[in-house]
C-alpha cells in the first residue's frame, strides 16, 4: 500500500513526463550554467511542474531542485529533485535521461522515484516497502564473487586522476565476468532488478542518485560512496552492489 508521500512523488513524475514529452525533439535552446553544465527550458519547466505537485500536497516541506535551488532548509522533510538527469542526452535526442525524485526525512533518504519516460521505464521504492520496477517487485541478484559479476561504470574522471583508484579499477575490470558502461539511471535500474551486480561512479551529484539509492537498497542491495559511507547531501561517489560480499571486495580492489 503506497503512502501519501509515494503517491505524490509518482504524481509529480507523471506531471514531469508531460512536460518532457512536450519539449522532446523540439530543438530547445541550450544555456550553459556556471558549473559548465547545460540547461534548457525543458529542465526548468519540468522542475516547476514537479515542485507544484509536491508543494501543493506538502506546503510545509523543503525542496531542493537542480534548477530552482533550496527552500525551507529547516524543514523536517526535504524533496530532492533533478528534473532531467541527463540533459546532454536530452538535447542530443537520445532517450538516456530521467527524472529523479527523492524524499529525505532529517538526514535519511526514505523514498525514491526514477522515471525515464522516453526510454520507457520507471522504478520506485519507499523505506520498508520494497522496490518496484515497472510496478513489479524488484530484487537484486545473489552474486557475491567478482568472477560471476557484471560491473557497470560511469563518471570516472575523478577516479582517473587518482593513481591508486584508477589502478584498482583496472584490477576490478580484469576480475569481473563482464564490464559495461550503462551510466545514469539505467545501471541502477538494472542492479535493482538483478540484471547486473555492481556499479562504480566517481563524479555524481546527490540529486542524481538519491532516489536510486533508496531503490537499490529496498531491492536488497548495498549503496554507499566509495569510502563506504551512506548517501548524504555531500555524496559524490558511488559503490553499489547486489550483495555485501561483492561490495566489500570491490571497494578493497579500488583501494578503499
Amino acid at each position: 500500500m503506497q503512502s501519501q508521500y509515494l503517491e505524490t512523488a509518482l504524481a509529480a513524475a507523471r506531471a514531469a513526463e508531460a512536460v518532457v514529452r512536450r519539449y522532446w525533439q523540439q530543438n530547445v535552446e541550450i544555456e550553459i550554467k556556471e558549473d559548465a553544465t547545460p540547461v534548457t527550458v525543458a529542465d526548468v519547466e519540468t522542475e516547476k511542474a514537479i515542485k507544484a505537485v509536491i508543494l501543493d500536497a506538502f506546503p510545509e516541506h523543503g525542496f531542493y531542485g537542480e534548477e530552482t535551488g533550496k527552500t525551507k532548509p529547516e524543514a523536517e522533510f526535504t524533496w530532492l529533485v533533478d528534473p532531467i538527469d541527463g540533459t546532454k542526452s536530452f538535447v542530443r535526442e537520445y532517450p538516456f535521461f530521467s527524472t529523479q525524485i527523492a524524499l529525505m526525512k532529517g538526514d535519511e533518504l526514505i523514498l525514491g522515484v526514477s522515471s525515464a519516460p522516453v526510454f520507457g521505464e520507471y522504478a520506485y521504492a519507499e523505506k520498508g516497502g520494497g522496490a518496484f520496477y515497472m510496478d513489479q517487485q524488484a530484487r537484486v541478484s545473489t552474486i557475491d564473487s567478482l568472477a560471476d559479476a557484471t560491473l557497470s561504470v560511469g563518471n570516472l574522471a575523478t577516479l582517473a586522476h587518482q593513481p591508486v583508484g584508477w589502478a584498482g579499477l583496472a584490477t576490478l575490470v580484469t576480475e569481473v565476468n563482464r564490464t559495461r558502461g550503462y551510466g545514469d539511471f539505467y545501471h541502477y535500474h538494472l542492479l535493482a532488478r538483478g540484471a547486473i551486480d555492481l556499479v562504480v561512479e566517481s563524479d555524481v551529484n546527490v540529486l542524481d542518485i538519491a532516489a536510486l539509492s533508496v531503490i537499490v537498497k529496498e531491492a536488497g542491495g548495498v549503496f554507499t560512496d566509495l569510502e563506504g559511507n551512506g548517501v548524504g547531501l555531500d555524496t559524490t561517489t558511488v559503490c553499489a552492489a547486489a550483495t555485501p560480499e561483492l561490495h566489500q571486495i570491490a571497494r578493497k580492489r579500488l583501494g578503499y
